[in-house]
């Protein structure tokens, strides 16, 4: 409406007019403000967009860190999974893990002596299949504890002191809702020369109950912040393509 078109009305109805539409105004800008609209847009991005070869892109869909919380559990829950990986699948992953370990022993990044984590490790296969290579002081951390290879925990925040871990391995980096704060963690407990793996997917799309996809692994030498990148190579393990190897710089304290 114009202010010619306005000024013809008559007078009764001008204030009606004006009241309402400063009343749509009010409310759009309330609906902008709205707490459940901003929890609903990504809550972090690093790098590129996966458009143009790189980037890590947080996936959209969770109201609240609860709501997540109790997503990750319907898969941890599921009696019909939890069934698969006692039974069929246990056997089959222990070899998968132990080829990796001792893999990883051989390069000489991680040892007998090593005190090793794996993070979101659900039922234990890969406590198990380090304890079969020969690092017997190893445990694992899930939402989900299944005693005594795998503690309760959330890698968000993990339930050790600083620098406890000479070693930490982790397949689950796509289900972490806070990226960085998962890097964090692991930064944190592991010792000075600690050495963390990761096996991520990069060419191919992870399943329904991740959290974030990665398209390159750009973002990880981002959000190490304290380590040094060591290895990148390519694996296929359970639907992941990409093994990723730092170590955690050991700082000079001498100057």
């Amino acid at each position: 409406m114009n202010p010619s078109s306005f000024s013809k009305l008559p007078f009764l109805l001008k204030p009606f007019l004006l009241s309402l539409l400063l009343s749509i105004f009010f409310l759009v800008f309330l609906a902008t403000q709205s707490p459940l609209l901003r929890l609903k847009t990504p809550l972090h991005t690093t790098t590129n967009s996966p458009s143009d070869g790189g980037g890590l892109r947080i996936r959209r869909g969770y109201t609240s860190y609860n709501a997540y919380i109790e997503r990750q559990l319907n898969k941890t829950l599921n009696p019909k999974l939890r069934k698969i990986w006692t039974t069929r699948d246990w056997d089959r992953k222990i070899k998968v893990f132990a080829r990796v370990f001792q893999s990883l022993k051989q390069r000489n990044l991680i040892s007998n002596d090593s005190k090793a984590l794996s993070i979101g490790a659900r039922v234990g296969q890969e406590v198990a299949a380090l304890k079969t290579v020969g690092v017997s002081d190893a445990v694992g951390i899930d939402l989900v504890p299944y005693p005594p290879l795998v503690m309760k925990g959330d890698f968000h925040a993990q339930p050790f002191r600083n620098q406890t871990f000479d070693f930490e391995f982790s397949n689950v980096f796509d289900h972490a809702l806070y990226p960085w704060k998962f890097v964090g963690e692991i930064e944190r407990t592991l010792k000075p020369g600690g050495v963390c793996v990761l096996h991520v997917a990069v060419t191919r799309q992870t399943d329904k109950f991740s959290a974030n996809d990665l398209f390159s692994v750009q973002p990880l030498l981002e959000l190490f912040k304290e380590s040094e990148l060591l290895e990148v190579r390519k694996v296929d393990a359970f639907g992941l393509d990409t093994e990723v190897v730092f170590r955690k710089k050991i700082k000079d304290y001498s100057y």
